[in-house]
């Protein structure tokens, strides 16, 4: 094992549009913890509106609190190499040296109501890495996993850039368990980013009677399909509710999955979603989004679930990249070197050309 510097270098996030490529130290791993080199981390479309200055994550100045705590290491989706282990670190994590891990997004507090009672994506600290300073995040050579951190080693055949995509992946999967997909549903994916496409994946598994998969660009149906879908529809080149209803006898879609943050997106949902239908929502927002309640209780009697992160998952996405169910090399479109991070930033921006974009340290 190579040696480890006193020094690395990192992207730290010092205010909204303000990321700065700084050189910082390298962590020390306490008891219980675990210092891995980072192999690879990907942007978000959260990393992205982070960016932008985005009122969930920088607060309103009343009533949304600021969730950022500069400065910070940011990055949350990640593969690392264990290079260090703190006393007790190996037995707690399961970890040894060499081991290719990746850690679940959210540390976990184990003490708060939802820690207890299962739902820790929940928790109340909610320290999740590259956000909160007790948390640094992978955007840097190296990274810790704190003692209460959710650690998962993959197979060592398993590139490090697969392994990066494991944290989208579970959060897809999340997804798709909350929707409760039946054998004979009808399910409408909208969105065919990286958490899309995951959730196309996922849904497949479910043997659903049709998935439908929806995006405005038209390659990214493509890599739908590969993904699974039996449909792949642009809502700007077809009447939607009318293809969706020659589906369904007219009666519309039963489960509705959203997955790109655009207020559009839910309206459309609502139109094309059946009676007694499962709407679930998995967006990170930029802004506020506006529509008919009355459709979801007068009119439809919906189900409204609302995901976060990808809690109990991690297994099952694991698995699932090792097995080949995702075509990987269509879904991670670019790489940057971190010193990058800015057009890497720009291209989940656009969202036009790229699908998962991941930056590489330079180690």
């Amino acid at each position: 094992m190579a040696t480890i510097p006193d020094k690395m270098m990192a992207v730290v996030v010092h205010g909204k549009e303000d990321y700065r490529y700084e050189e910082v130290p390298v962590p020390t791993p306490g008891p219980e913890e675990v210092l891995v080199k980072v192999e690879a981390v990907g942007i978000c479309a959260g990393d992205a509106k982070t960016y932008m200055g985005a009122t969930r994550f920088w607060g309103d100045g009343d009533e949304v609190p600021c969730y950022v705590e500069p400065p910070v290491i940011a990055g949350h989706e990640f593969s690392g190499r264990v290079v260090k282990l703190g006393e007790g670190a190996a037995e707690k994590h399961n970890v040894k040296i060499g081991d290719l891990t990746v850690s679940e997004q959210i540390v976990p507090c184990e003490d708060c109501k939802y820690c207890k009672n299962g739902n820790y994506q929940m928790c109340v600290p909610h320290h999740v890495y590259g956000f909160h300073q007790v948390t640094p995040g992978a955007m840097a050579s190296y990274l810790i996993y704190p003692s209460n951190a959710l650690v998962h080693v993959v197979p060592e055949s398993m590139e490090p850039k697969h392994a990066c995509f494991v944290e989208p992946f579970a959060c897809s999967l999340h997804a798709v368990d909350l929707g409760n997909i039946q054998w004979d549903d009808v399910v409408v994916i909208s969105g065919c980013g990286p958490l899309g496409l995951g959730m196309v994946a996922g849904a497949r598994k479910k043997d659903p009677k049709c998935i439908v998969a929806l995006d405005l660009v038209d390659w990214k149906l493509d890599i739908a399909k590969k993904c699974g879908a039996d449909i792949a529809l642009n809502p700007t080149t077809c009447n939607l509710t009318a293809e969706i209803n020659k589906l369904t006898g007219g009666l519309g879609c039963d489960v509705y999955i959203e997955a790109t943050g655009a207020g559009s997106s839910v309206k459309q949902g609502l139109n094309v979603i059946a009676r007694m239908g499962r709407f679930v929502e998995f967006s990170v927002f930029g802004r506020d989004v506006t529509c008919d309640w009355s459709v979801i209780s007068d009119t439809k009697e919906l189900t409204i679930k609302g995901g976060h992160l990808g809690p109990h998952m991690w297994p099952k996405a694991i698995s699932m990249i090792a097995a080949g169910d995702l075509p990987m090399e269509d879904i991670i479109s670019h790489t940057f070197p971190l010193k990058d991070f800015k057009k890497g930033i720009d291209q989940v921006l656009s969202g036009k050309e790229s699908i998962k974009v991941m930056l590489l340290p330079e180690n």
